[in-house]
């Protein structure tokens, strides 16, 4: 978080603004430190990770990412998270997205952490591998398989890889399943991950193992179609799950925490009917399991297994998102194993959010897309919540004049001149 401005006239006036800060922040648990091992999270809002597919061919963080991150500290999140950082590059999604598959990609991070750390903020990578889903077109571009048309202007496909052969979607890329040993090679590219993650400085990491990517694809069973040890049971099915996490704890220093983002559950209810997925009953099981080797928090999400994205099942059926939709989830895995749990989707402002945290439902909220349309949510969240009524989370450099402004007071609007519009 920004250092406290001082913004009041004189020493009383900023004695009586202080006092009343703490009060405020001390009433609301959006604002109030959390601690996971030996880190301390200075707020409970988390930026969540979002895919820009800006990156250069290559993998590696360029300016415009920077300044993407960035603000959403000055903008007073306690956590700031990466997108998916790529272990493997044939785990892209595009020739967009940010690796961590080398040490060439350790300086790019680093000097985000340093920034952010810099503003008092934590910094966390999410570590990912798009498996079936890779090789395809950025979003704008239509967010199918790579074709002629990108091969000719230097984006050649290449072979995904899966869980099994089949298709997300029957138009993209038929994946090649992955041989024992090449996943052997990939639980140790999560480790090396891991390492280079802790070399950038990071202070948590997440991996991504949701929306039918390449450790969804081995969780579910409409994916998992495998015979040998990493399918049939759900024991099965979790082993790699279960080894890369192993593989986490033996590359991730032992007082930083490990996230896991889940789909947990394959089908939302308000859109399917259907039983034959991955269940809220599996991710409890899995979540006990992650725990037991050393995961921290469950970040809850949902949905993905058979669409282009986790969203994509409600645009194309033109329903509506519910408000908070995923959050039942978060209350449900927390509930029944005691594990910290993160709560995102649709979490719209600061009232929402902190009644997640007062009914405890979770323990941190994600902010993804509301973040985009607004980059300062958590110091209007603050402010909706009385927790900063003088503009002192603000940067000192925006606090002093937004709170003069306040204190002088702006004219309202001549009701005449209104009336005549």
């Amino acid at each position: 978080m920004n250092k406290p401005s001082t913004n009041a006239q004189d020493k009383g006036q900023d004695k009586g603004q202080d006092k009343g800060q703490e009060q405020g922040r001390n009433q609301t648990l959006l604002f109030s430190p959390f601690t996971l091992r030996d880190v301390t999270f200075p707020n409970r809002i988390v930026i969540a990770p979002m895919q820009m597919y800006k990156a250069t061919a290559e993998g590696m963080a360029t300016d415009w990412h920077f300044q993407h991150l960035a603000k959403y500290a000055v903008g007073g999140a306690g956590t700031v998270m990466t997108e998916g950082l790529i272990v493997d590059p044939i785990g892209r999604n595009t020739y967009g997205d940010l690796g961590i598959w080398s040490d060439a990609h350790i300086p790019g991070q680093k000097r985000l952490v340093d920034f952010l750390h810099g503003e008092g903020v934590l910094a966390a990578a999410q570590l990912h591998h798009a498996g079936p889903k890779s090789a395809r077109q950025r979003p704008w571009e239509g967010l199918g398989p790579l074709g002629e048309a990108e091969a000719a202007r230097g984006e050649v496909p290449w072979q995904p890889v899966s869980s099994c052969e089949g298709r997300t979607l029957s138009h993209w890329h038929q994946p090649r399943a992955l041989g024992v040993d090449e996943i052997a090679t990939l639980v140790r590219a999560y480790g090396a991950g891991a390492r280079r993650a802790e070399a950038a400085g990071f202070d948590l990491i997440d991996i991504h193992a949701a929306h039918g990517y390449l450790l969804h694809s081995f969780l579910s069973p409409v994916a998992n179609l495998r015979d040998d040890g990493y399918g049939g049971d759900r024991a099965g099915r979790m082993r790699i799950v279960l080894e890369i996490a192993e593989e986490l704890r033996r590359n991730w220093p032992a007082g930083k925490p490990i996230f896991f983002r889940l789909s947990c559950v394959d089908w939302r209810k308000d859109l399917d009917t259907r039983t034959d997925g991955w269940t809220i009953e599996d991710s409890i099981v899995l979540t006990r399991e992650l725990h037991a080797r050393g995961v921290d928090l469950i970040d809850c999400s949902s949905g993905g297994i058979r669409a282009e994205n986790s969203m994509m099942d409600y645009a194309k059926r033109r329903h509506k998102l519910p408000r908070g939709y995923q959050v039942p989830h978060a209350e449900a895995i927390r509930s029944a194993t005691g594990v910290p749990t993160m709560a995102v989707g649709t979490i719209l402002d600061g009232p929402q959010a902190e009644e997640i945290l007062r009914k405890g439902q979770a323990d941190l909220v994600a902010i993804g897309r509301e973040a985009l349309v607004d980059p300062h949510w958590a110091l209007h969240a603050a402010q909706a919540l009385g927790a900063d009524p003088g503009w002192a989370l603000w940067p000192p450099s925006y606090g002093w004049w937004l709170e003069m402004r306040e204190r002088i007071g702006i004219e309202a609007p001549d009701a005449a001149a209104l009336a005549r519009k």
